[in-house]
C-alpha cells in the first residue's frame, strides 16, 4: 500500500496547540473536593543519579544517508548508505542539542547482507537466508568486527568505528551498541576474532540434538531447507543472483533463531538466524549452576563473587568474551535483543562481569513479559527495561482514542518499586512511526505522550532518528514495508534528510512545520534532561481532578517534585477539544511543597505567554488554567 508523507497542520491554531504556544483564559468553575492519589516513591537508583538519561536510536546504517531515488530492493550504489564517516560533529551536536546522555549505534555489528565484500577476506552471504539486501542487524555474522557498509574503507572498519567512538565521547555522549545473544546468522564466520577465540558451532557434536556444551541445537539427519516463500515474495524482489537459487548447505540443520525445530522454518520464522543454546535441554530443563533465589537482594559485586569457579556452558563464555571486548574497545553500554529468550542465570553471569570491568555500564534489554520484570531486574541485574507493553502500548491506545488517560495511573502504582528502571518510548526500529497512518497520522497528535512519556518517572526515555521532525516511514523499501522505516533494506529517510541538510545537520532543509516540531523535542528534551524535580517525587492528580467542570478523560495531570524545583503537568490528548478548568492541588501535596497560603507564579517550561497562578487557600491549591487541543504544559513554580 502505498504511504504518504507527513501532512501539513490544517490550521495555525492546531499548530500553536501542538507545539504548547497557544494560550486560553483561564476557567471559572469552582475548586472540587480531592483527595490525595497514591504516589510510588522513586528508587534508590533514581536518586543516586543526577539527571535523567536520554537514549537516542541512531540506525547507523540511515542515518548518514543523503540519497533520495529510494528504489525498492535498491542496491547500496542507488539508493545510498550511511557511513561512519557521515556522522560528524554537527549531527553529534545536533543530537546532543535534544538533552541526549547516550547514542545507540544500531547495526553497527558485521550482520548478513548481500554484498561483495571478498576482496577483503569476507565471504558473500546467501539472499536465502537475509531478510532485505541490507540484511537485518540482528542476524549477526561477526561479533568481533563491524558492518564493512559503513566504513569509507572497509579494510579500515574497525578503526573508522573507534573515531566514532571517541568522537560521541569528545561531544560528551556515551556510546550503546547491539548484542543479540539469542540468535546469530546462519552463515557467522569471524574474520575478526582475537587469537585463540573459536568461532560459535567450532567444536560442536552435530550428531546429537542437544549437547550442553554445542553453541546451537541441530534436527539431526536432517538438511534445512529454504522457507516456502510466500505468494509474491522473491529474495532481492526476484533480482538475478547466483546465490538465490532457493538452497542453502547446513546439514544437519539448526534449529531458527526463534525456537522453531523444523529443518525447513516458516517464512514468518526467524529463518535468517539460528538459536544459541544456552544450556537448556530441549525439554526446558536446565543445564547450568542455579542462581539462588536470594541473589535478588544482592549487588552486582556479590552476583560476580558466585559466578567465580563455576562451571558454565561454552556459549556463556563466548558471550561474556564478546562483551568484555567491546567494553575495552570503549563501548560504554548494551541494548540486549530479545533478552527474556535467554536464562535469567546468564544475564546475571554476563552483566556482573561487565560491571566488574565498566560499573557504569549501561545495561538495556527488551523483555516484553511484565511477569518477568522483577526478574530480569534483580536477578538479571540489567539496568533498564523497555516498558513497551504496558505504558507505549496504553499511549499508543490513547492516542488513537481507543483508551482514556485514566488507564495510565494504574501503570505508574504498579511500577512504583521499579519505575526507574522502565525505559519509555513512543518510536524504535521495531514500531511504527508515529506520524504513520497506522499510528497517528500526524507527528503533533503524539506530543502530549511524549510530554507524559519523558516527564512521569525518573526512567531513561528514547528517541529514535526522525522522530523529532515527524518522519511518517512512508514507502515499501523491499523486504521491509511501510510505516516502519527499514531496517533490512538501504533507503533514504526524507524527513531526517531535510534535517541533515546534505552533511551540515543544521535543518535547513527542513519545512516550517518540522522545524516547529524539531524545537518542541528540543525545549521539552532539554528540560527533561536538566530537571531535578523529573528525578525526585511523583504524585498523579488526575482523579482528584476527574470531576473538575471542563476537566475530561483526554487530560492528565500530575506533580513531579525535588527541593530545588516543583513543577504541575498537564496534557490534553484530544485534537479536537481544549479544556477551560481549575485543577486542584490537594493539601497532601501543598504541605508537601511547604506553601503557606497566598499566590505563586507558575512558569510554562514548554513556552507560551499565559501568566498563571497557583492560589492557595486554606492549605489547599488551585490552578485555572485553559489547553488548546493537544496542548500540553509544565508549569514550574516561581517563588
Amino acid at each position: 500500500m502505498t504511504r504518504f508523507p507527513l501532512s501539513p497542520l490544517t490550521t495555525a491554531m492546531a499548530l500553536a496547540a501542538s507545539l504548547g504556544l497557544a494560550a486560553c483564559s483561564p476557567a471559572d468553575s469552582a475548586k472540587p473536593a480531592a483527595k490525595a492519589e497514591v504516589a510510588p516513591k522513586p528508587s534508590e537508583a533514581a536518586s543516586a543519579e543526577a539527571n535523567k538519561a536520554v537514549v537516542y536510536q541512531m540506525f547507523t546504517r540511515l542515518f548518514g544517508n543523503t540519497q533520495t531515488a529510494n528504489q525498492p530492493w535498491g542496491t547500496k550504489e542507488q539508493n545510498g548508505v550511511g557511513k561512519f564517516s557521515d556522522i560528524n560533529d554537527a549531527a553529534l551536536e545536533g543530537i546532543k542539542e535534544l538533552g541526549v546522555s547516550h547514542v545507540w549505534y544500531t547495526g553497527v555489528l558485521h550482520h548478513a547482507l548481500v554484498g561483495d565484500y571478498t576482496q577483503y577476506g569476507i565471504s558473500n552471504d546467501d539472499p536465502d537466508v537475509i531478510k532485505g539486501r541490507a540484511g537485518s542487524p540482528y542476524a549477526v555474522k561477526d561479533y568481533y568486527s563491524v558492518n564493512p557498509d559503513l566504513a569509507e574503507d572497509p579494510a579500515n572498519r574497525m578503526a573508522e568505528f573507534q573515531a566514532l567512538v571517541e568522537r560521541s565521547h569528545r561531544h560528551g555522549l556515551k556510546v550503546i551498541i547491539d548484542i543479540v545473544p539469542n540468535h546469530i546468522a546462519r552463515g557467522y564466520e569471524s574474520l575478526g576474532k582475537p587469537e585463540g577465540v573459536e568461532d560459535f558451532g567450532a567444536q560442536d557434536d552435530t550428531s546429537v540434538e542437544y549437547a550442553r556444551d554445542n553453541n546451537f541445537y541441530y534436527v539431526v539427519g536432517q538438511p534445512f531447507k529454504v522457507p516456502q516463500w510466500l505468494e509474491g515474495y522473491q529474495p532481492l524482489g526476484g533480482e538475478a543472483h547466483p546465490l538465490a537459487d532457493g538452497e542453502y548447505a547446513e546439514n544437519p540443520a539448526k534449529w531458527t533463531g526463534n525456537g522453531a525445530r523444523d529443518a525447513q522454518p516458516h517464512f514468518h520464522d526467524w529463518y535468517e538466524t539460528v538459536k544459541v543454546n544456552y544450556g537448556v535441554r530441549p525439554d526446558g530443563s536446565h543445564d547450568f549452576p542455579e542462581l539462588p533465589a536470594e541473589y535478588a537482594e544482592m549487588d552486582v559485586s556479590a552476583h560476580y563473587q558466585f559466578w567465580q569457579g563455576k562451571d558454565v556452558p561454552d556459549s556463556w563464555e563466548k558471550f561474556r568474551d564478546i562483551v568484555l571486548f567491546w567494553t575495552e574497545f570503549g563501548i560504554d553500554g548494551f541494548r540486549y535483543d530479545m533478552a527474556e529468550m535467554v536464562p535469567v542465570a546468564f544475564w546475571s553471569y554476563l552483566n556482573s562481569h561487565i560491571k566488574h570491568a565498566n560499573p557504569e555500564a549501561f545495561l538495556l534489554a527488551e523483555v516484553y513479559q511484565p511477569h518477568l520484570y522483577r526478574d530480569y531486574l534483580h536477578l538479571g541485574k540489567m539496568d533498564y527495561l523497555y516498558d513497551k507493553v504496558e505504558l507505549y502500548d496504553t499511549l499508543k491506545a490513547i492516542i488513537q482514542g481507543k483508551a482514556v488517560t485514566d488507564a495510565i495511573v494504574p501503570i505508574q502504582e504498579g511500577m512504583a518499586d521499579i519505575e526507574h528502571h522502565m525505559l519509555h518510548f513512543l518510536e524504535n526500529h521495531d514500531e511504527q512511526r508515529i506520524a504513520s497512518p497506522d499510528f497517528a497520522g500526524k507527528a503533533e497528535h503524539a506530543l502530549p505522550a511524549m510530554v507524559v512519556s519523558a516527564t512521569l518517572s525518573t526512567s531513561p526515555t528514547m528517541l529514535y532518528f526522525g522522530q523529532d521532525v515527524g518522519e511518517p516511514g512512508a514507502g515499501d523499501a523491499g523486504f521491509g514495508k511501510a510505516t516502519r522505516t527499514t531496517i533490512f533494506d538501504y533507503w533514504g529517510v526524507p524527513a531526517h534528510q531535510r534535517w541533515m541538510n546534505g552533511g551540515a545537520f543544521d535543518g535547513g532543509a527542513l519545512t516550517e512545520h518540522e522545524k516547529r516540531l524539531r524545537q518542541y523535542y528540543v525545549t521539552l528534551m532539554q528540560f527533561t534532561a536538566n530537571s531535578p524535580a523529573l528525578m525526585g517525587e511523583y504524585v498523579p492528580i488526575h482523579r482528584a481532578n476527574a470531576n473538575a467542570e471542563g476537566y475530561h478523560d483526554r487530560l492528565f495531570s500530575y506533580l513531579r517534585w525535588s527541593d530545588e524545583q516543583k513543577l504541575l503537568i498537564v496534557a490534553n490528548f484530544d485534537a479536537q477539544t481544549g479544556a477551560d478548568t481549575e485543577l486542584t492541588l490537594p493539601a497532601e501535596q501543598i504541605a508537601a511543597w511547604d506553601l503557606a497560603d497566598g499566590e505563586y507564579r507558575l512558569l510554562d517550561r514548554l513556552g507560551g505567554n499565559a501568566r498563571l497562578t497557583l492560589t492557595v487557600e486554606n492549605g489547599v491549591g488551585v490552578v485555572a488554567m485553559g489547553l488548546a487541543p493537544l496542548q500540553s504544559r509544565i508549569l514550574e513554580l516561581v517563588r
